[in-house]
């Protein structure tokens, strides 16, 4: 999934270029590094701050100068310029928003409580300034007459847009009331994020009788063995899963899936419920002062959905065959719960459990079985084993860059040509001051400055099964998905060829950025590709052909579960998000109102319920949680291409999504993109035939 550093989408807009400073600040001045990528060695907590105030106060006098200017405005003086400001503020925005997600502490959300509003007012000071957006509007009403190229005219369409929707058309006074709740909302879900992370972290289920280990996984027993007799599971996706899938013990399940469900919704300080009740209240005023009927409608505006009416059509196609397979799966568990004369209802916190165990019956198929398979070091080599195959890309490790924890490692990536694209960061395992969930971010966007590619470095976070032992990092299929997911992602930003860095890699419409991730798993159980990379971590045999069959055969097999599941976190994103009254809420009401009127069965949960569901609350998702099924529809139907031509890793089509998609960023309407591709509009249907929804 696209997690690309949610908060620096949010705060630190339009910051490159700008001048230096003499302190002795790493963030002053140029790096002087390899690939200069930032200086993690000696970027000490002292520094950011600093960095930050003077990064604001350069931004604030390269805004007074582009203002100040006597010369009539254009597109260079005005445009450009406003574009390149900022550079001090964009390179530490970028370390320490993302270094907050990944190797957070005490210190650093301290720094993030009080600069946060600094940024948000800093923002508004931009976007409002009346004199500023003057000399916007002379150039946008001059754009016809210019001769601008196609990235010239985005670029111009697009700041004069982001200054509309930033509230530079309000009166005097609904700025002000403007401004009031962009900083509101901007410690709101700083707050939020913190919650969770808080909760999640908090968490241990402690394990004392080595009874009630009974059908978990060795290797999950051995990862969790505390040394003193006793295990602990933790909330972290690679405890949790397999935990829920294997533990044969009901009482603990439930105990680890109603902790995991009731995330900072506990009415302890970590409690998110009257969080989330602002954030809705101050969403719906920003929508009334914005001039629009709801929040969806305003941010949809900037979307290729355009309006809530439309997302909501997409989702209810899905909705009723999802629903409709869901349910014959629930049935089928619960004939096997009684064949075992289980004498009991299924629930939530038994579905995995059974869908494991079904697998294993209808298809003699279990993750425990395929993830030897799936070492770490392979799935990364078969990664890059795809990329090469389909553009000619080579990646090699790079030892001689900073890195800001140990386990993280950095490979280059150079094109068929030798020409270099940019560093990718990899980051895998869970640690205590690491959000859950992937997610792919940027510490240097690419763009062109004086005829010079400046090339990106970017960063992929996982939440990996770590090693163990002897064992190395084994991962699970849906883990193997995620690396080709954030990896589809870092394509993107690795083959951006914009002049612009606001237009680059995956500055895109939200519900275009899922295409290129998405289409990337695609490829993760290939056959043919799967003959390349999976082989076993001990005897490094190929896998069997009988596997292969495996997984082919069940790929279907649980799509009811995970499209409802995910429909259903989409409804309850665009339920809060269509609200008009400024009625404070009760989020628990809200929501079992909202999963009651699509009649969402009790045995699946949404996939993120309210109190963390860090998308729409915390990140950049706010009505977009829709955004990865839209974006499936577009992968459904652009893998299409290569299944057509007979071969999956046919060059020409390739070629064509890199040139189209790829390489563009969001210099063109995303449609327009797509269509230049494909040669027509997105069809649904191959999504419904692939989810076996028909």
């Amino acid at each position: 999934m696209f997690r690309k550093s949610l908060l620096i989408m949010s705060l630190a807009i339009m910051t490159v270029g700008g001048s230096s400073c003499s302190e002795n600040n790493p963030f002053y001045g140029d790096y002087k590094t390899s690939y200069e990528v930032p200086p993690f060695d000696k970027i000490k907590m002292q520094h950011y701050l600093p960095a930050f105030k003077e990064g604001i106060k350069q931004q604030a006098e390269e805004v007074e100068n582009i203002v100040s200017n006597t010369q009539m405005a254009t597109f260079a003086n005005t445009i450009e310029a406003l574009e390149w400001s900022g550079k001090l503020l964009d390179r530490v925005s970028s370390v320490f928003f993302n270094l907050n997600e990944a190797e957070t502490s005490v210190e650093m959300d301290k720094i993030a409580e009080e600069v946060t509003p600094m940024l948000s007012k800093h923002q508004d000071d931009i976007l409002l300034n009346e004199a500023l957006f003057v000399k916007i509007q002379m150039v946008y009403d001059q754009r016809a007459s210019l001769n601008l190229n196609v990235e010239q005219k985005k670029l111009l369409e697009e700041t004069y847009k982001r200054f509309v929707r930033g509230g530079a058309n309000l009166s005097a006074d609904a700025k002000a009331q403007l401004r009031e709740v962009n900083e509101k909302l901007a410690s709101l879900t700083l707050k939020f994020g913190q919650n969770v992370l808080a909760e999640t972290n908090a968490y241990k289920l402690t394990i004392e009788n080595k009874e009630e280990l009974e059908g978990l996984p060795t290797s999950l027993v051995e990862a969790s063995a505390t040394g003193k007799g006793t295990w602990e599971f933790t909330l972290k996706n690679p405890s949790l899963i397999p935990f829920l899938q294997y533990s044969a013990k009901r009482n603990l399940r439930e105990q680890m899936l109603n902790a995991y469900a009731n995330r900072s919704n506990n009415g302890n300080e970590q409690d998110n419920n009257a969080v989330i009740a602002e954030i809705v209240k101050l969403r719906v005023q920003k929508a009334k002062i914005m001039g629009f009927p709801t929040y969806a409608d305003y941010v949809l505006d900037d979307c290729m959905a355009k309006n809530p009416r439309n997302v909501y059509n997409m989702l209810s196609r899905l909705w009723t065959p999802a629903l409709r397979k869901a349910k014959y799966e629930a049935r089928d568990q619960q004939s096997l719960i009684n064949k075992e004369k289980g004498g009991f209802l299924l629930q939530n916190y038994d579905w995995r459990y059974y869908e494991q165990k079904i697998k294993q019956l209808n298809y003699a198929l279990d993750d425990e079985e395929l993830r030897p398979y799936f070492p770490l070091e392979n799935v990364c080599n078969g990664i890059f084993t795809l990329v090469e195959k389909l553009y000619g890309v080579q990646f090699s490790q790079v030892t001689d860059v900073p890195m800001y924890h140990k386990d993280v490692v950095c490979y280059s990536a150079r094109d068929n040509n030798g020409d270099f694209l940019g560093l990718i960061y990899m980051d895998f395992f869970p640690r205590a001051g690491k959000r859950g969930g992937a997610w792919m971010t940027n510490f240097r966007e690419q763009s062109y400055r004086h005829g010079k590619r400046i090339a990106p470095v970017i960063s992929l976070v996982c939440n990996f099964t770590p090693a163990n032992g002897n064992v190395p990092s084994l991962l699970t299929p849906d883990e193997v998905e995620t690396f080709f997911h954030e990896f589809g992602h870092g394509l993107h930003s690795l083959f951006s060829n914009c002049q612009y860095k606001s237009l680059a890699g995956t500055n895109v419409a939200r519900d275009f950025v899922e295409l290129p991730s998405q289409i990337m798993e695609n490829w993760a159980f290939e056959p043919e590709l799967l003959a390349l990379y999976a082989k076993h971590y001990d005897t490094r045999e190929i896998i069997p052909a009988y596997l292969v069959k495996k997984i082919v055969s069940a790929k279907q097999y649980g799509q009811g579960f995970k499209s409802v599941e995910y429909i259903a976190a989409s409804w309850l994103d665009m339920d809060y998000h269509i609200l008009k009254d400024t009625t404070t809420i009760d989020p628990q009401k809200f929501e079992r109102t909202s999963m009651d009127n699509i009649k969402l069965i009790s045995e699946i949960l949404p996939r993120y319920r309210s109190t963390y569901f860090n998308h729409i609350f915390s990140g950049g998702y706010s009505a977009g949680y829709y955004s990865y099924i839209w974006a499936e529809v577009l992968d459904a139907d652009a893998f299409e291409q290569f299944k057509k031509k007979g071969n999956i890793f046919d060059t020409n089509v390739a070629t064509a999504f890199r040139k189209c998609i790829l390489e563009r960023g969001g210099t063109e309407d995303a449609m327009v993109l797509y269509k230049r591709f494909s040669g027509h509009e997105p069809d649904i249907v191959p999504l419904i035939k692939r989810r076996g929804l028909e």
